[in-house]
């Protein structure tokens, strides 16, 4: 048996911080891979019981999973630019601020809703170097013919995304270029609406970057890139039954090609979960001479506990099955393991809330 598990109360908790560090700042829930593999509607159903209001998406078929289970009034933003007609007309059907991030992306949008003889509503997505999509900083006449051109959308909001946030200087530089794009637009006559900038790196580290909202997904799980003191914890664990125990003599090989070998007796656990589940995946691994060698040594590996007590793996995660040494421990087949795993890669289980 295996199930990943979210800590409800932890998810509160880390709700709060954010608030806390964000202060007057609008959030935006981002709700994106099934809510970062946490599950779309069970999240967007404890944020809302929370008091979120506003959640992102990057599929039609996220923001039709929300409105069937009742979010009917809250706002959705969809968090990618498209010239397909059907999604178009999907994401209007479903009441979703649209994201326009090319000129060709307001075209359409504004014809779908003069056919329809209605108003659309969409924010505008700027490129700041990150190049996945947006219209492109450096290009305000662009920007501006769609507030001058788009009679049949509403546009209220404008945001972006930062390249990259190695430094807090090179985050201030993006962040003004930014402002020079939405200064540019009033000057020129026009309302922003919500302007918005900081995913959950930026918006924990800079407070410069938070403006009207903030996007938080991957902090709301402690699972971003961490912030001195930021009061998040990280969510999200593997609970597994042990499924049989055995001794292995002194050199005794466990693994695959980077396979060890036991110097002593020991009484080996075996779990029925391995890196096909997710166990002992990570969505980025450090670089360097020394981080491969601390991986080659297979030192870099999931927290595993038996009760309250701190164990090893034993050699590399396998595909289906991990072996954990359980040397000393009173404990037998059917007790309860819990491992480290990030929902975003969590696979082959059921999830639980609790």
């Amino acid at each position: 048996m295996k199930r990943l598990v979210i800590d409800t109360n932890g998810v509160k908790r880390n709700l709060q911080a954010i608030r806390d560090r964000v202060g007057s700042a609008a959030i935006y829930a981002v709700l994106t891979g099934d809510a970062r593999g946490a599950g779309l509607l069970e999240m967007a159903e404890l944020l809302h019981s929370c008091g979120v209001t506003r959640f992102a998406v990057a599929e039609p078929e996220e923001a039709q999973s929300l409105r069937k289970a009742g979010l009917v009034e809250e706002e959705i933003l969809m968090l990618r630019s498209t010239v397909n007609r059907a999604e178009l007309e999907q994401l209007m059907d479903l009441n979703v601020v649209c994201s326009i991030g090319s000129v060709e992306a307001g075209m359409a949008l504004n014809a779908l809703a003069e056919t329809r003889s209605t108003v659309a509503e969409a924010h505008l997505q700027v490129d700041m170097g990150l190049g996945y999509g947006g219209l492109v900083y450096t290009e305000p006449d662009k920007i501006l013919s769609l507030y001058q051109n788009l009679q049949n959308v509403a546009i209220s909001g404008i945001y972006t995304q930062f390249q990259a946030t190695p430094s807090r200087k090179r985050a201030a530089a993006q962040m003004g270029e930014f402002l020079q794009v939405t200064q540019a637009v009033q000057r020129a006559g026009f309302e922003t609406g919500i302007v918005h900038a900081a995913g959950s790196y930026a918006a924990l580290r800079y407070d410069f970057s938070r403006l009207d909202a903030v996007r938080v997904g991957s902090a709301l799980l402690g699972r971003c890139r961490r912030a001195k003191d930021d009061g998040l914890q990280k969510l999200g664990f593997c609970e597994a039954t042990i499924e049989d125990i055995r001794w292995l003599p002194a050199g005794h090989s466990v693994g695959y090609e980077f396979s060890v070998r036991v110097k002593k007796p020991i009484r080996a656990a075996t779990l029925a979960v391995g890196y096909q589940n997710g166990l002992g995946v990570a969505v980025s691994q450090p670089t360097g001479l020394w981080a491969a060698l601390r991986r080659w040594r297979g030192r870099e590996q999931p927290v595993v506990r038996v009760g309250s007590q701190r164990v090893k793996i034993v050699g590399q995660v396998g595909a289906m099955e991990t072996v954990i040494d359980v040397t000393g421990l009173k404990c037998a087949p059917g007790d309860l393991v819990q491992l480290e795993l990030d929902p975003l890669f969590a696979k082959g289980m059921p999830r639980e809330y609790r």
